[in-house]
Parts: structure tokens; C-alpha cells; sequence
């Protein structure tokens, strides 16, 4: 396959060969694109115990925002790069396990649009629905995969790539007793914002005091940073968010687990606002156009990735016990949901 067909996916294949034995390299499925075959591929680092904490790192879940999957990459190939020579670093490696699949939606990013090859966005493609009023077409919607945000036929099965993010993170992730994802995207506003559910209500989630105490010790550690912290609720809900039903199916498989997704959500009008010229691309809409900014975003991010891997190899550190859940869960409840009120609420009763 020439380079210049998905180069994204070409650096991926490169990171797995110089990664050697530290990579254990799964194919989860393949997408057809003409004469062109793409692998969606899933790849762990450090330790295999299924009970050692995990964290996973996704991107390319819609195909028009690249720097999300080259978020990834980097941050991919700063590790792979430091195995020759940071020995903490394997120190690291021994406590926690890594999964990257920096290209969930390869067909996507190789046409250049939101969805996959046969029109479904991803992040509306999971069985479950919003408990609450969901704004137009932006919700997701099945009147035709013609439009934007279209979620699949009803009753139908995931699309490959959904299932196979879903599959991921069910093997890799929640097995572990302490586990978290990131999941990079584009496209809103512009701050950087790192949303948590739920998107599908407006209710809190069962572990809202860890994403709490999380962002406190994020706050402590990265002072100056620019991310805002907050459910993807406050803004608007979905139908099918792969990530809620991720969440819910790890509360009904894994009771007694921690499980973290958290979605970045860079903001690209920042972007835009520096080079209005973006305008008129739809890829510029959505990803930095400029050398020096591409370079700038993920500098900033990859210090991000590198945080929350250490917070969950350390999660027994920070992580509150049940006489610190409650207050953090009052507090986070008065951050993020001043309108409920302030008490012990229902999903804490695991």
C-alpha cells in the first residue's frame, strides 16, 4: 500500500516494528475501501496481569478529526522511543498496562468524513438510549446515512469499528480493578475540555468522586494547564454514545471495578480563530493546518497522556476510600451539578 494513501495508519505499522516484543499487536477487523484494505489494530505495552490497573488511548473515532489519531501516535511514539533508554519508564511499564488504537475508524479517515464507509458516526452506533431530550439530528438520528450523526439501523448490530473499540475495552480494560480511556476528538469550542458521562442523561455517574479527586490531582499537578473538566451533559446529550454503555456495561460486568472514560475534546475554533482561512476547508474546521501549530497541540497533549497514565498506575495513592467519597462527591456534585441537590446520591450504593 503506497505511503501516501493513510500515512497515519503507515506510522502505526512503523511504532509496532521498532516496538519489538514490548508490543502485543491485535488485529480487531479490516475495512474494505475499494482496492485499499485497512486494518484496525489494537496494541497493549507493559504489564499483561488482567488485574494490573490499564489505561487505553483512542482516536480516529470520527475520520474528519486527524489530530485526535495523531494525539495518539505521538504519544505512542514517545514511548516506544524511551524504551531504548528510560529505565523508569519500564519501571512504569511493569505496574500498569497501556492500549492504544490511535485509528478505530480508518475508512473515515481515509475519506475524510465524520462517519465510517457505510455513514454511521461511531459515537451514536451503541445500544442505548438517552433517557432525556436530545437536540436535533446532533443526538443522532435514523433517517438516512446521508446526514450527519446518523446512528445505524434500528436493531441492527455495531458497526465493525464500534465493536471492535468495544472489544478492546472489555478484554483489556475491564478486567482490570482500576481502569481509564481517553478519547481524542475535535471540534468544540475553544478550550480544551475533558468530559466524562454521561451523555445519554443528565444524572451523575456512579464514580463521580474519583473523577473528582482525578481532577483535583490533576489541578495540583499540571497548574497552568488549560483543560476544563466537566460531564458532556452540561452541553448536550446522544443517543448511542459508545462510551456510556462502555461505562454501564463495566457498573453490570464489574461491580466492584473503577472505570474512567474520559473524552478530550480539543478546541479547534481556537485554531480557526488564528487562521480564519481554515474556514473554507472542511478538514481546517477541524485540525490545526499549520506546521508550527500541529507541533504546538500535540506537545501540549501528549504532557496530558502522560499524566493520566501515571494517575492510574498510582491510583492507590489518590484514589479516595468511602469517608472521602462522600466529600468529594458533594463537592464534585456543587461543581458540576449545582441544580441536584447536595447529597449522597443513589449511584453511590454500589
Amino acid at each position: 500500500m503506497p505511503q501516501s494513501v493513510l500515512p497515519e495508519l503507515d506510522e502505526l505499522h512503523r511504532l509496532i516494528e521498532l516496538g519489538g516484543a514490548h508490543m502485543d499487536t491485535q488485529l480487531m477487523c479490516k475495512v474494505q475501501m475499494g482496492s485499499y484494505t485497512f486494518d484496525v489494530l489494537s496494541v497493549t505495552m507493559g504489564n499483561p496481569d488482567p488485574a494490573a490497573p490499564a489505561i487505553g488511548f483512542f482516536g480516529g473515532v470520527h475520520g474528519l478529526e486527524r489530530i485526535g489519531a495523531e494525539v495518539v501516535l505521538a504519544y505512542l511514539g514517545s514511548l516506544v522511543h524511551r524504551l531504548k533508554w528510560d529505565s523508569l519508564l519500564h519501571t512504569l511499564l511493569s505496574e500498569v498496562r497501556l492500549v492504544f488504537m490511535p485509528l478505530v475508524n480508518p475508512g473515515g479517515l481515509w475519506q475524510g468524513t465524520r462517519a465510517n464507509p457505510q455513514g454511521v458516526d461511531l459515537m451514536r452506533n451503541a445500544p442505548i438510549e438517552a433517557k432525556e431530550e436530545t437536540p436535533f439530528l446532533i443526538g443522532g438520528q435514523r433517517l438516512s446515512a446521508t446526514l450527519p450523526w446518523y446512528r445505524g439501523p434500528k436493531d441492527a448490530p455495531m458497526q465493525e469499528e464500534s465493536y471492535a473499540l468495544c472489544q478492546t475495552v472489555e478484554h483489556r480494560l475491564l478486567t482490570s480493578p482500576f481502569s481509564a480511556a481517553i478519547d481524542c476528538h475535535s471540534g468544540f469550542g475553544v478550550q480544551d475540555r475533558i468530559w466524562f458521562p454521561f451523555a445519554h442523561t443528565c444524572e451523575p455517574i456512579t464514580h463521580l468522586a474519583e473523577v473528582h479527586a482525578l481532577h483535583r490531582i490533576f489541578d495540583q499537578a499540571q497548574a497552568y494547564h488549560r483543560y476544563v473538566f466537566e460531564p458532556q451533559s452540561l452541553h448536550y446529550l446522544t443517543h448511542g454514545d459508545l462510551w456510556d454503555h462502555l461505562y454501564l456495561l463495566a457498573r453490570a460486568q464489574h461491580p466492584q471495578h473503577v472505570f474512567l472514560p474520559l473524552t478530550l475534546e480539543m478546541g479547534s475554533w481556537l485554531w480557526v480563530k488564528k487562521n480564519p482561512r481554515q474556514l473554507f476547508s472542511r478538514h481546517g474546521i477541524f485540525n490545526p493546518l499549520i506546521a508550527h501549530r500541529q507541533q504546538r497541540v500535540l506537545r501540549r497533549h501528549m504532557a496530558m497522556l502522560d499524566f493520566m497514565t501515571r494517575a492510574v498506575a498510582s491510583h492507590a495513592r489518590w484514589q479516595p476510600d468511602e469517608q472521602e467519597r462522600d466529600l468529594h462527591h458533594r463537592q464534585a456534585l456543587a461543581r458540576w451539578y449545582p441544580e441536584l441537590p447536595h447529597r449522597k446520591h443513589k449511584g453511590l450504593i454500589r
